[in-house]
């Protein structure tokens, strides 16, 4: 029996990052959330001010014995813009950075090689941010699978 491993990513609006790694084969559980910020307790309400200095961003829980740190990071990569500072789409301001946040020295290292790659192969600068993960607070329940449960 493997050993479950947590990884957190900001790429925008939560709902649909959470959607995305949610179907991915080997992640058992996802959950959104804020960190990255310098208040305690935030609230959805308090973050989409950017007062808080939170991200919106999603933990997800994998198997690596069937998916990769690695592989995440590169699929957390595609599915957003990490070449926009701050922005995804219609959704502005620093709560929707790109950015990775690493909870151990061998993520920050894939994370970190993976930007890495990317800048080099496309010959752009990616704004995504690659930092030490701190609290992750979750987000309010009606956030929870929020597209799952077939809101717009």
């Amino acid at each position: 029996m493997s050993v479950h491993k947590k990884a957190i990513f900001a790429a925008g609006c939560f709902w649909g990052v959470e959607e995305k790694f949610r179907n991915l084969k080997g992640v058992l559980e996802t959950k959104v959330g804020y960190t990255g910020g310098v208040t305690d307790k935030p609230t959805y309400e308090s973050v989409c001010t950017g007062a808080t200095e939170h991200a919106e961003a999603v933990e997800v829980v994998y198997d690596p014995e069937i998916i990769t740190y690695k592989e995440l990071v590169d699929f957390f990569f595609k599915i957003h813009d990490p070449s926009t500072k701050d922005r995804q789409g219609f959704d502005i301001g620093s709560q929707y950075r790109s950015a990775i946040f690493f909870v151990d020295e061998e993520q920050k290292k894939t994370a970190e090689e993976e930007k890495e790659i990317i800048e080099e192969k496309e010959g752009i600068k990616l704004s995504t941010v690659i930092t030490k993960s701190e609290t992750f607070f979750d987000a309010e329940d009606y956030h929870q699978k929020y597209i799952q449960k077939g809101s717009n």
